[in-house]
């Protein structure tokens, strides 16, 4: 059976960043410094340049303008510094990665979950096939474990056929937790590697992730995921020579000539995690902060298994804590009447072990918890454990591939599944608070959190130039030499450090992607708000067939009232009713801006895998 992403199978994966401990120091000391003058303007903007003519919309933008500056601080504390942890040499034995040896060592065992529910079984088999290869220096026990949700005979008989085991269950309880949390019952590796039906693994992923549990306390491992069917796209100067012959090309390569080579449809939903895996995940092993992501990660059982068997035991203490008070309070009236204050004690303590013992029935120890981003809730409470003090890693190299979504409604269910999960852990179980995270983790854990309430000041930054174009009612004092003198300084600063940052990876398009994001970020806002579950939907490994542009009408909709107001305002200086020079300027670059940042993904509805490859 033949695959669209056949074509790609040669491809190699990105290497690592690499690491310069000068340019480091100077983000540092840039950031530093855009941090500073960031704190003077956003001080300026309250202090001085309110719009008390206009407060409805001055101070709704100044306080976007602050939130959006809390992130900057919680992003530029996450990007500090890179301190990869130190890879050792693969174990030989299980002692090797334990504080005690035990008194008869043996070989280390590994269990390679599969989960699945409605994917392709050839889908399957590839991945499955590519784990078959792996290879470890030392004599390992290696189980291999199709975890199939979908209870399928045509997936069993492919296990049977390639020598794997093959896992089931009678129901689907906790969708992909529940489904692993089975698997863990009816397996017994000292570690677990977690990976998704269409993930890739490399031959050399155990002989590079094991050692790093050489550390008795490390909890985890995490490798960045890498799509490896990305489009490449084609150069500017090519795609101009289609629509506008030999004079685009020329523009096309003048353009790449100055600014450095352009692709146009590479990378058209920003799927590419180098960002987040390279930059963001691996700055934080610092603060021993990096989250699991699930797939592509290896975990000890040990940490997994202990933590639930603490979160079990705090379950039950929870809710006898809450049911044993109004027993209490009965059993002291029947006291009181039968004036047998022992009799009273001796019921009360067999009533509380019956009740303990109808609740140790009632409540399930779940490894993983039940939960949409079950992965970094795990991560949450290992973390937590402040009598372990688990630590995680982000190995950096790529060590698997997978798939990327290929259409904007299935990346769209993605992101809203990221969110929610997310916002659901944030609002609803306050980890930045959870006693046993240091303060570092407190920090990275926030920065998680608050990027996806971004989208709340995200329509503010969005529709602040369209109520100026159509009004003129700006929500400064006024567009003056005060106002350029405090916030070019910021602006200019905080794209150098940024670039410094994230040195090698194009920060534009992640930008642009995280302020086209809002309409996502705001429903899954207002879905856990409701107290609304977020769902389990499995992401689609092919490309959804339709029109997607119903996805993109706020962001199409910010596009046109943008044009629109540029085109009243433009006119309106034209004849002379808009005298405001300065702000329009200043909001004709702002409204392309965002223009700019829309049609990317606006672009993406109407995106097909083979346009650019078929020509």
């Amino acid at each position: 059976m033949s695959f669209y992403f056949d074509r790609f199978e040669s491809r190699k994966p990105p290497a690592p960043l690499p690491y310069s401990p000068w340019r480091e120091l100077l983000y540092q000391f840039v950031a530093t410094i855009t941090l500073v003058v960031g704190a003077w303007y956003i001080w300026w903007r309250w202090v001085y340049s309110l719009n008390y003519d206009a407060l409805w919309f001055a101070i709704p933008l100044a306080l976007a303008e602050t939130f959006a500056y809390i992130g900057l601080v919680l992003f530029t504390a996450n990007l500090w510094k890179t301190q990869d942890y130190p890879q050792q040499q693969p174990p030989k034995t299980l002692s090797e990665t334990l504080e005690a040896p035990l008194d008869e060592d043996r070989p280390i065992s590994v269990d390679v979950f599969y989960p699945t529910y409605n994917e392709e079984e050839e889908l399957v088999r590839l991945s499955l096939l590519d784990a078959k290869k792996l290879h470890y220096p030392h004599p390992i026990q290696l189980n291999i474990h199709v975890l199939d949700d979908g209870k399928r005979k045509t997936m069993q008989a492919l296990a049977a056929e390639l020598g794997v085991n093959y896992i089931t269950r009678d129901n689907n309880m906790g969708y992909k937790a529940g489904n692993m949390r089975n698997a863990m019952e009816q397996t017994y590796g000292d570690f677990i590697v977690i990976c998704d039906a269409d993930t890739r693994i490399f031959p050399t992923f155990l002989e590079n992730t094991l050692g790093y549990f050489r550390d008795p306390k490390v909890a985890w491992v995490q490798t960045p995921q890498w799509f490896f069917d990305l489009p490449e796209g084609k150069n500017l100067r090519v795609v101009m020579k289609k629509y506008l012959w030999y004079p685009g090309f020329a523009l096309g390569w003048l353009i790449e000539k100055i600014c450095g080579p352009v692709m146009i449809g590479q990378d058209p939903f920003v799927n590419d995690p180098q960002m987040f895996y390279d930059v963001i995940q691996r700055r934080r092993n610092w603060a021993n902060a990096s989250f699991c992501c699930g797939a592509g990660s290896i975990h000890r059982r040990e940490a997994i298994m202990e933590a639930a068997l603490k979160a079990y035991s705090r379950s039950i203490d929870t809710v006898i804590d809450e049911v044993m008070p109004d027993i209490s309070k009965a059993l002291t009236k029947v006291g009181k009447k039968l004036e047998k204050k022992e009799a009273e004690s001796r019921l009360q303590e067999r009533l509380r072990e019956a009740v303990t013992s109808q609740i140790i029935h009632e409540i399930e120890m779940t490894p993983y918890k039940f939960h949409v981003s079950e992965d970094i809730y795990t991560s949450i409470v290992l973390h937590s454990d402040h009598g372990r003090d688990w630590k995680s890693v982000l190995h950096p190299g790529v060590e698997c591939k997978m798939l990327s979504p290929q259409d904007l409604q299935t990346w769209t269910v993605q992101r809203f599944k990221y969110a929610g999960g997310s916002l659901d852990i944030c609002l609803n179980d306050n980890p930045v608070f959870k006693p046993g995270l240091n303060w570092r983790q407190r920090l990275m854990y926030t920065s998680t959190f608050w990027s996806y309430f971004g989208g709340i000041w995200n329509i503010l930054f969005l529709l602040s130039p369209v109520i100026f174009l159509f009004t003129q009612v700006a929500p400064i004092a006024s567009y003056s030499i005060e106002f350029y003198k405090h916030i070019f300084p910021f602006l200019i600063l905080n794209e150098l450090a940024t670039m410094l940052g994230t040195w090698g990876i194009a920060g534009f398009k992640s930008k642009a992607s995280y302020l086209s994001f809002f309409p996502v970020n705001l429903r899954a806002l207002w879905t856990v708000l409701r107290k609304k579950q977020i769902k389990f939907p499995t992401t689609p490994k092919e490309r959804q067939e339709g029109n997607f542009f119903h996805l993109v009408i706020p962001q199409f909709m910010v596009i046109v009232l943008t044009l629109a107001g540029l085109i009243y305002a433009g006119y309106g200086y034209h004849q002379g009713s808009f005298n405001n020079l300065n702000g329009l300027l200043t909001n004709i670059f702002w409204g392309f801006n965002n223009i700019l940042a829309m049609s990317g993904l606006v672009l993406t509805a109407f995106w097909k895998p083979d346009e650019l490859a078929a020509e």
